[in-house]
């Protein structure tokens, strides 16, 4: 019976294409607008994760000041050198800790003149946030110790400087500072917040003190903690050492911030599925309201074929068949509507995330529910009108002009 109510469906179908187009395309907007908005959510999280991870595995970052909300904080005391030779020497299950310092500066080269990032750091700085040297070398001990004019600079500064041209060798300026380029960084492209993280000079910190800042300030502290190690263990003991050196009472408030990367990727990640739900869900709307086409042409359809719904039940056909001739093709349409979605959805998410430059993330959980809910729209919506016509008096369907 299930056969026989399919090739009828079809062939009902196909008297009507396109009516039965227009019918089911709030069925394909709507699945392919839920799968297009998952699968670029899931894309743009992965890239989040992997961008974050890119940073430093396990990293902790320590800020001066207790953050008070966006772009506010308070009790702004800085760090120096000595807080983070205390943290790599009493803090145990530590990869390596970076003491940091950065300004925006114009580097120049002849004519040429770019706005970067420059910062100041020594050799750890690389491990912990990840870098590899494309060329060249890291600073030596005597480097670091004398604040020497050498620097290690990024893909953007060899791009904008020199055009692409060995750049090893070469001098650039850096405010009153003339530093000598002794290594290129690995390329590693846009950060999760959109800034470059190529476009960047590394200095030895002592010579970013003592030349640039003026001070003996340390902006930050990185830290990287060893695998399979709790970094929030290790968290809690650099604040408790750094209460201590910051002489804090017990009743005093931190002023000082040590975030966790990962709960930064929790944060972002949260907040991007958030809004893929939400969006989801909107976009399923439209399945409900394509949902509503199907009741409405099927009820057309109905009223189009009460003769023939007569005829059958005249010669012996059981309301049951003729319910669920109508329920099957309802079911049909809307699935086909799904079907077409999903390509739909495909084609669109693959050259959404090579524009977004987004990874292409497939979701088959989410396909097959989206499927199988365009399915059960068309038995939810199309099950009063295949009852009506099972329910059809024989005799007043066959008067039926």
């Amino acid at each position: 019976m299930f056969w026989n109510s399919f090739i009828l469906a079809i062939r009902e179908i196909r008297r009507n294409v396109m009516r039965s187009v227009l019918t089911i395309l709030g069925i394909v907007i709507g699945v392919a607008a839920v799968i297009t908005l998952v699968t670029i959510g899931d894309g743009t999280t992965l890239q989040i994760k992997q961008q974050i991870a890119s940073m430093g595995s396990n990293l902790l970052m320590i800020t001066p000041g207790k953050r008070m909300g966006p772009g506010q904080s308070s009790g702004n005391i800085p760090f120096k050198q000595a807080d983070a030779e205390a943290i790599a020497r009493e803090i145990n299950f530590l990869t390596a800790v970076a003491a940091v310092s950065s300004q925006s500066l114009k580097a120049i080269y002849g004519n040429q003149n770019w706005t970067t990032q420059v910062t100041g750091s020594e050799n750890q700085y690389f491990q912990v946030t990840n870098r590899s040297i494309r060329s060249g070398r890291t600073f030596t001990d005597s480097e670091l110790r004398s604040g020497a004019s050498v620097c290690i600079v990024g893909e953007t500064i060899v791009k904008k400087l020199f055009g692409g041209r060995q750049a090893i060798g070469e001098k650039i300026r850096l405010q009153k500072l003339s530093c000598e380029i002794i290594g290129i960084l690995g390329a590693k492209g846009q950060s999760t917040m959109g800034t470059d993280q190529d476009d960047i000079v590394v200095i030895p910190l002592t010579a970013f003190q003592r030349r640039i800042a003026g001070n003996q300030d340390v902006g930050f502290i990185q830290v990287s903690v060893q695998n399979d190690v709790s970094t929030e263990k290790v968290q809690s003991d650099i604040e408790r050492l750094l209460r201590v050196r910051r002489h804090l009472s017990y009743s005093d408030d931190d002023n000082f911030s040590v975030m966790d990367m990962k709960e930064i990727t929790k944060m972002l990640t949260g907040t991007i599925q958030t809004m893929t739900a939400l969006l989801g869900a909107v976009a399923a709307v439209s399945l409900v309201v394509g949902g509503i086409g199907i009741m409405n042409i099927m009820l057309v359809s109905v009223t189009e074929r009460t003769r023939e719904i007569g005829i059958r039940l005249a010669i012996g056909a059981l309301e049951d068949e003729v319910l669920m001739q109508f329920l099957v093709e309802a079911v049909v349409l809307s699935s086909f509507g799904g079907l077409i979605g999903i390509v739909l959805a495909m084609t669109g998410s693959v050259w959404l995330s090579a524009a977004l430059q987004v990874p292409f993330v497939f979701n088959g959980p989410v396909v097959l529910l989206a499927f199988l809910f365009s399915a059960a729209v068309g038995v939810v919506f199309g099950y009063f009108p295949a009852l009506k016509a099972a329910r059809l008096d024989p005799i007043d369907a066959l008067r039926h002009e």
